[in-house]
C-alpha cells in the first residue's frame, strides 16, 4: 500500500480517516471492516496495523475476515450485523402482519358497504335482505373478530421477539465500545462520545481531559506486560473512582485516558483532574505475595475547555497539547490549554505504512 496520507484539509476526523482508507482500497464499508481498520487507526495493535497494510489494494473479503478471527476471535462486528440482521427480519415480520390485518379490515369494511348498499336495493323483499345482511355480518364478524386476536397474538410475540433481539444488540455494541482489560469505554466510543460534544449549544461548560501515565514503558521493560496491564487496570478504577458518575471515562489506547467532563467551570475541572492525580500518586502499586514495588505511579494530564475549540478535533488537539506541555514540564502535573502553547506533530497514519 503506497498511498500517502492525505491532506489534513480533505479528512477532517477519525470516520472520514478511515472511510478514505478503506475506499483506497477498495474495502466494503461494513461493520467488521470498519473494525479492523479502527484498530490499525489508533496503533493499539501493530501486527494486525502489518498485516491488514500488507494485503495492498486487493483484499478480498476472506482474508479481512481471516484477520479478524485472528485478532477478535468471535468478531464482534459480524455479531453486531447478524443482530441487525435478525431485528430488520423480525421487523419485516411485524409489518407483513399489520398489513394483513389492514387488508382484512378494508375488507370488512367493503363488506359493510355493499350490505348497506343491499339493505337500500328495493330488488329483493326487505326481510329477504334483512335475514340476508345478518348473516353476512354475522360472519364476517366473527371472522374479523378472530383474525384481530390472532393478530395481536402475533403483534404480542413479534414485540417479545423484537425486544430479545434489540437486547442482544445493545449488549453486543456494550461490548464493542468497551476496553477489555480496563472495563471502562474504548476509543471507538471515546470518539462517539467527543462528537456529541459540539452536537447542541450546552457544551459551554465542557472539557475534554487527556491522561498519560509517566513512563509506563520502564514499567512494562521492568516488570513485563501483565504487571503492566495490572497496572492499567487499577489506573482507570482511580480514574472512575474520583471523577463523578457522569463523567465519561475512556481508554483511548495504550497507557492514555480520556475523561469528558459536562457542567463545570475551569477551575472546578482542575479540581477533578488534581484530585485524579494526587489519587493516584498515593495508591500503592505493590505486590502483596512478593513484596516487590511497582510504584509510584504518577500521570500527566492535559485539558482543554470545549468553548476554546471549533469543534471536536480542534478539542482533541489543544487538550493533547497541553498534556504534551505537562510532561515536557516533568510530568506528574495538569496543564490547561493556553494560547501559544505548542507541539510537533509528526505522526503520521500507521495504515498508511507497509
Amino acid at each position: 500500500m503506497t498511498t500517502a496520507p492525505p491532506p489534513k484539509a480533505q479528512v477532517t476526523d477519525v470516520a472520514a480517516q478511515i472511510s478514505f482508507a478503506m475506499r483506497t482500497m477498495g474495502v466494503a464499508p461494513i461493520p467488521r471492516n470498519y473494525e479492523l481498520f479502527y484498530e490499525a487507526y489508533i496503533g493499539s495493535n501493530p501486527a494486525l496495523t502489518r498485516e491488514l497494510a500488507a494485503l495492498g489494494s486487493k483484499a478480498t473479503q476472506d482474508e479481512l475476515d481471516a484477520i479478524g478471527e485472528q485478532y477478535f476471535g468471535s468478531h464482534q462486528g459480524r455479531a453486531i450485523e447478524n443482530a441487525h440482521t435478525k431485528l430488520i427480519g423480525e421487523l419485516e415480520s411485524l409489518l407483513r402482519v399489520l398489513q394483513q390485518e389492514q387488508t382484512s379490515l378494508e375488507s370488512y369494511n367493503k363488506l359493510l358497504g355493499e350490505t348497506y348498499s343491499r339493505i337500500n336495493s328495493k330488488s329483493n323483499s326487505s326481510a329477504d335482505i334483512l335475514r340476508s345482511a345478518i348473516t353476512i355480518l354475522t360472519e364476517a364478524t366473527g371472522s374479523t373478530m378472530a383474525h384481530g386476536e390472532r393478530t395481536v397474538s402475533q403483534v404480542s410475540q413479534k414485540s417479545h421477539e423484537m425486544d430479545l433481539v434489540r437486547k442482544e444488540l445493545d449488549e453486543y455494541k456494550r461490548i464493542a465500545n468497551t476496553d477489555s482489560l480496563t472495563r471502562i469505554a474504548n476509543r471507538r466510543a471515546f470518539d462517539e462520545k467527543l462528537s456529541a460534544v459540539y452536537a447542541n449549544d450546552g457544551h459551554t461548560l465542557s472539557a475534554l481531559v487527556l491522561a498519560d501515565i509517566d513512563n509506563f514503558k520502564k514499567v512494562n521493560d521492568a516488570y513485563g506486560h501483565p504487571v503492566g496491564d495490572k497496572i492499567l487496570a487499577t489506573v482507570a478504577n482511580v480514574i472512575r473512582a474520583n471523577v463523578r458518575k457522569d463523567c465519561f471515562v475512556a481508554r483511548t489506547g495504550g497507557e492514555e485516558f480520556a475523561i469528558i467532563i459536562d457542567g463545570n467551570t475551569v477551575e472546578e475541572v482542575n479540581q477533578i483532574c488534581e484530585r485524579v492525580r494526587v489519587a493516584l500518586e498515593t495508591t500503592p502499586f505493590k505486590n502483596s505475595k512478593t513484596g516487590v514495588n511497582y510504584g509510584p505511579v504518577t500521570i500527566s494530564l492535559g485539558y482543554c475547555m470545549a468553548t476554546d475549540a471549533e469543534d471536536a478535533g480542534e478539542l482533541y488537539a489543544k487538550s493533547d497539547i497541553a498534556l504534551y506541555c505537562a510532561k515536557n514540564a516533568g510530568r506528574n502535573r495538569t496543564k490547561l490549554y493556553e494560547d501559544g502553547m505548542k507541539k510537533d506533530f509528526t505522526k503520521s497514519w500507521l495504515i498508511y505504512k507497509r
